[in-house]
């Protein structure tokens, strides 16, 4: 069961990536091509390796002509430079790693197993040759697709890239998201707060969560709670062309939660608001115009949660990721007896270790409460309870959401 008529996490998050399309592609250099994601299937514009090649260092022979004895010496092949004719029965050829294998030969005696001297190479005592060769297409063919389409690229898909000879790449625009943090109590850091006032952190969370999820960040600054102001940074957003406004604070139902007024006075179709979530039960989803608008809770942890559960997915939706909605969450066992959970999807911080046996076992904090930063940034993940689960002993499975970094 769930708190009232408050939509369920997975619900809202299906109708968050609903209508999430591809938001366009550019193509780019490799090298500026680092976490993004690819808009379209790649092919190979070659073949790798392009001819057999020697897998070690050593002498490429026939194996049946060395099982009869010595083979003489007829050349050497080295990386880029092949040997360049057939070899012939009774021949041996010096051969290098990666080196192209001559016409003929069907197996690589490796350096250590072989013994060469006055021009003829022999195999040592109990040593044979091997078919130590990398035949040609091993890794990819020309023509044929190895990355695909949202594909988001790190280091070994650089580098994949590069070798199917790929100087630049298409690539998913990187979906603009405007930051708008309201509050009269903020203020931002390095500023000497008044007796009431607070440091405005929850940007530098959320703006970090998006860029990590591919997007490009513009953040529009602190907004004090008067609907002229708030519809202010509503119009800079719509000039900066954002394709997702997110709003931080000012979502829930006090009178001076003036954002979602604002936003449906700007012309915003409202989704839905307010969830079985805990924290982040007062989150705001709709769309002005083109553009996705989440409104996230004021407290920071509650802020955090929902961005990751919500925002990123939403961001890697934009980009053709056709895993953005897929869970993320993994098996852990519970380190502490926990009461039963009442009506919401509960996201408690919580700190990991492995027992005496090796299993990760997640810890919940002492302390829950949606404020509490310094408990947040000492746990490595989200301890995952159900609405209406029944008390959990310690030692049961659990699912756990591990925290980036």
């Amino acid at each position: 069961m769930t708190d009232g008529k408050l939509l369920a996490v997975d619900e809202a998050l299906a109708r968050v990536l609903s209508g999430a399309a591809l938001l366009g592609e550019e193509d780019a250099p490799l090298a500026a091509a680092r976490g993004r994601t690819l808009s379209r299937d790649l092919a190979a514009k070659r073949t790798q390796p392009p001819v057999d090649v020697s897998a070690m260092d050593g002498y490429a022979v026939r194996a049946a002509d060395l099982a009869a004895g010595a083979v003489r010496l007829v050349g050497e092949s080295a990386a880029g430079h092949g040997y360049g004719a057939a070899l012939g029965p009774g021949e041996a050829v010096r051969i290098f790693t990666g080196a192209p294998v001559p016409a003929g030969a069907d197996a690589i005696l490796l350096q250590e197993d072989a013994e060469a001297a006055d021009g003829a190479v022999r195999a040592k005592p109990g040593a044979a040759a091997g078919n130590h060769i990398r035949k040609a297409g091993l890794d990819f063919s020309e023509g044929a697709a190895a990355l695909f389409a949202g594909t988001r690229l790190g280091p070994a898909e650089l580098a994949l890239a590069a070798a199917m000879n790929h100087a630049t790449l298409p690539l998913a625009r990187r979906p603009r998201v405007a930051l708008l943090a309201s509050g009269d109590e903020l203020v931002p850091p390095g500023a000497e707060p008044g007796p009431a006032q607070i440091i405005a952190c929850n940007s530098f969370a959320v703006g970090a969560i998006a860029e990590g999820a591919g997007a490009e960040v513009i953040d529009l600054g602190l907004f004090r709670d008067d609907l002229a102001e708030l519809e202010r940074g509503i119009e800079l957003a719509r000039e900066a062309k954002a394709d997702i406004l997110v709003t931080l604070g000012g979502a829930s139902v006090g009178d001076r939660d003036l954002l979602r007024p604002a936003l449906v006075r700007q012309g915003m179709t409202l989704d839905f608001w307010k969830i079985a979530m805990r924290p982040g039960k007062p989150l705001i989803s709709g769309r002005l115009g083109e553009a996705h608008i989440l409104g996230l809770p004021g407290n920071p942890v509650a802020s955090i949660v929902c961005a990751l559960v919500f925002l990123a997915p939403l961001i890697r939706a934009l980009q053709g990721d056709p895993a953005a909605g897929v869970d993320q969450t993994e098996t852990a066992i519970a380190g502490a007896d926990l009461p039963a959970n009442k009506g919401r999807r509960d996201y408690m911080r919580a700190k990991l270790s492995r027992d005496a046996e090796g299993r990760l076992v997640a810890t919940p904090q002492p302390m829950q409460d949606s404020s509490l930063l310094t408990e947040l940034a000492q746990s490595q993940a989200l301890l995952i309870r159900e609405p209406g689960d029944p008390p959990m002993p310690a030692g049961a499975p659990c699912r756990i959401w591990r925290l980036p970094g």
